[in-house]
């Protein structure tokens, strides 16, 4: 039987995997969420420059990826690390969907029904992925060649994740316990490495609430993002972390965590996102096609009557719903003198307001369509009639 890895183990290993990959590329970047893995990994990189243990780079350049539905917790651990960072030369970017692509301003202003786990999980491309691509784009044409992205990757986060980790294993002749490297072509923006791929969940607590806090290992602000996932109990916990209210989540563990831990209850409204968002998904709130819809191809659909977007009165309803809800969080956070909530800030808000005024609609939808409550025959092209039959999900594509 093989010998677990112990910390110092994991360590060396890590610094083995930056060394191994890292000379191939001068200028690196690091894809930071925020989130427990890799915050670990960046202050674990950060530290290991600072020490000699790894060879620095000709260009490092952190991307943090704010979605502006970060939990609290997590976002001000983010601001005193970004702090951190610029104060040892460290350029910091912080990467954000654009205006009509965030996560509220595209539910409420373009009418588009929020994410779900089976037809239209739109969510994780659109404020993570794609602002992220593009800022690699932009690094790439700065830098004018090839980028090396180092990632928190972690086997053991997902069944889905670790199945494409194994099947990659060992490629371009990589030894195990290297890390996950993936090797693009030459065209490409950019290399990927996963230097904490071999750490157990122990290692990432261990490094975050004992290691990382000490001077000699980086003075990092990373005992406050363990409130996130539960505190001194966060490996026990096991909260996955998202957005506040996450759609995609059947309970809303890291949150409902949170607002029990001492000096974090104010944050308790929040609890009341997830009720709107599943409140705009139902048939009440949405239109729906009244009949036949033809494809580009020429065919007719095959999901007719689908319910789409959200109505106009529904939107504006869900806008004063949130920032009541925010509002809420900021009387609290200020009579406590406690980080304050911005869900939504002005710009977000105006935004909103100007596109429902401007009676905006996602493509191929007029607003004109019936409501989805409203119960019409569906008329085939054989002339045969068929009552509706709601379907369990919507099919709905922006």
């Amino acid at each position: 039987m093989s010998r677990r890895l112990n910390m110092r183990d994991s360590i060396e290993m890590t610094a083995n995997s930056l060394n191994a990959y890292g000379e191939l590329h001068k200028h690196w970047s690091v894809a930071w969420s925020g989130g427990k893995d890799s915050t670990a990994t960046l202050t674990v990189l950060i530290w290991m420059l600072d020490a000699g243990l790894v060879k620095r780079p000709e260009t490092l350049t952190v991307l943090f990826a704010d979605t502006r539905m970060e939990l609290t917790p997590l976002m001000a651990a983010a601001q005193d690390i970004i702090s951190d960072l610029r104060e040892r030369g460290i350029e910091v970017r912080t990467v954000m969907a654009p205006l009509d692509k965030r996560f509220l301003v595209y539910i409420l202003g373009r009418g588009i029904p929020p994410p779900n786990n089976n037809t239209l999980r739109w969510c994780t491309r659109q404020i993570k992925v794609d602002p992220m691509t593009a800022e690699l784009r932009s690094l790439y044409a700065e830098r004018g060649e090839k980028i090396l992205t180092i990632t928190g990757v972690r086997q053991g986060e997902s069944a889905v994740r670790d199945k494409r980790i194994l099947m990659s294993c060992g490629k371009n002749g990589a030894e195990c316990g290297q890390g996950w490297y993936q090797e693009t072509l030459p065209g490409n923006l950019t290399d990927t490495l996963a230097p904490l791929l071999h750490w157990r969940v122990c290692h990432v607590w261990e490094w975050l609430r004992t290691w990382a806090p000490k001077s000699k290992f980086g003075d990092w602000s990373t005992k406050l993002l363990a409130e996130a996932y539960g505190g001194d109990e966060a490996e026990e916990v096991n909260a996955r972390t998202g957005c506040m209210g996450c759609p995609l989540a059947s309970k809303d563990t890291a949150l409902e965590n949170i607002v029990t831990r001492p000096g974090w209850e104010y944050l308790k409204p929040l609890l009341g996102l997830k009720p709107i968002y599943r409140w705009l998904r139902e048939p009440s709130q949405r239109i729906r096609k009244a009949g036949l819809e033809k494809l580009k191809s020429g065919k007719n659909s095959k999901n007719p009557q689908r319910m789409g977007p959200i109505t106009l009165e529904a939107r504006l309803e869900a806008l004063e719903r949130i920032l009541a809800i925010q509002a809420e969080v900021n009387r609290g956070a200020d009579a406590a003198g406690r980080k304050r909530v911005d869900i939504l800030n002005a710009e977000e808000e105006a935004r909103i307001r100007e596109l429902i005024a401007l009676n905006t609609w996602p493509q191929r939808w007029t607003g004109e369509e019936p409501l989805a409550t409203e119960v019409l025959p569906t008329v085939y092209a054989d002339g045969t009639v068929q009552p509706l039959l709601f379907h369990a999900d919507d099919g709905y594509l922006s």
